[in-house]
């Protein structure tokens, strides 16, 4: 007598195990009935009809990654490239991502590939180095124009590496020594002339002060005299160690007169200077 009900409950417990389908979080499953597309299952408990609904695919709504095996790209001035990329993707519309495209791993490596090249064969390799960031952005909304229809978003677009060949390599490495090496002897040089403007500037103003001085007191001819023949024995003595100079023997009893003349002139000098210098003042 309950061998009935006990087959009753048997097959309402076989039909809730059978209809019952768990999707995880961040998936989504799509369901034919006899065959034809019927709905999307969420994620959660959800039930379907046995023997008459199909899960016919289950597949993640996460971002996922997409690596582009390094490619062999030529540039418009003719340089070999070997170019490595990295592309984010997701999945927005299941059932246009199943029933759109038969194989999409295999559509979107092909498309990234050739759009990968294909923006860089019109790029010179100067180019390619300086604008990553705005071919990134241009493969990114190329791919975005062709995987619409595949219920497919491109998130990001990332070339990590673009390697020229080794003799183009040793070339830009020269360019770039040669770049800091002149920028390096651009320094020096204004370095130079700022210090020779600065020695001049420092003569200029100890003329003045020299000048300023023998007027306002006579009596200082004698030190300028003084400090004159000290520079004139601390030149000849250096050209004195010099290797290859020559030494110039003066007549002791001329030195006064020749003094007296250096005193004469850079006061006549300083003098002259001082006065154009405050008339035009």
């Amino acid at each position: 007598m309950f061998e009935p009900i006990i087959a009753i409950v048997l097959v309402l417990i076989g039909y809730a195990l059978g209809s019952a389908k768990l999707i995880n979080e961040g998936n989504q499953a799509l369901v034919e009935r006899l065959g034809r597309r019927h709905r999307t299952l969420k994620p959660g408990l959800n039930f379907i009809v046995p023997l008459v609904d199909q899960i016919v695919m289950e597949d993640t709504t996460r971002e996922q990654i997409l690596d582009i095996k390094p490619q062999n790209v030529i540039t418009s001035d003719n340089i070999y490239l070997e170019v490595d990329a990295v592309v984010y993707w997701h999945i927005v519309d299941m059932e246009k991502s199943f029933y759109q495209i038969d194989d999409l791993q295999e559509a979107l490596n092909n498309l990234s590939t050739t759009t990968l090249r294909q923006t860089i064969a019109q790029k010179t390799l100067e180019e390619t180095n300086r604008q990553l960031d705005e071919m990134d952005e241009i493969i990114l909304r190329k791919l975005n124009q062709a995987t619409r229809d595949w219920g497919v978003e491109i998130l990001r677009v990332d070339i990590q590496s673009i390697t020229p060949p080794e003799s183009v390599r040793d070339s830009m490495e020269e360019q770039r020594a040669a770049e800091i090496k002149s920028r390096a002897m651009i320094t020096e040089a204004e370095g130079e002339r700022q210090a020779a403007i600065k020695k001049a500037e420092g003569t200029k103003d100890s003329m003045r002060i020299i000048a300023e001085a023998l007027r306002s007191n006579p009596e200082s001819r004698e030190i300028l005299r003084y400090l004159v023949a000290q520079d004139y024995v601390d030149a000849s003595q250096k050209l004195s160690e010099s290797t290859n100079a020559k030494i110039i023997f003066m007549d002791p009893g001329k030195s006064k007169e020749i003094y007296e003349q250096m005193v004469a002139d850079e006061v006549s000098g300083v003098g002259n200077g001082s006065s154009s210098e405050n008339g035009s003042l």
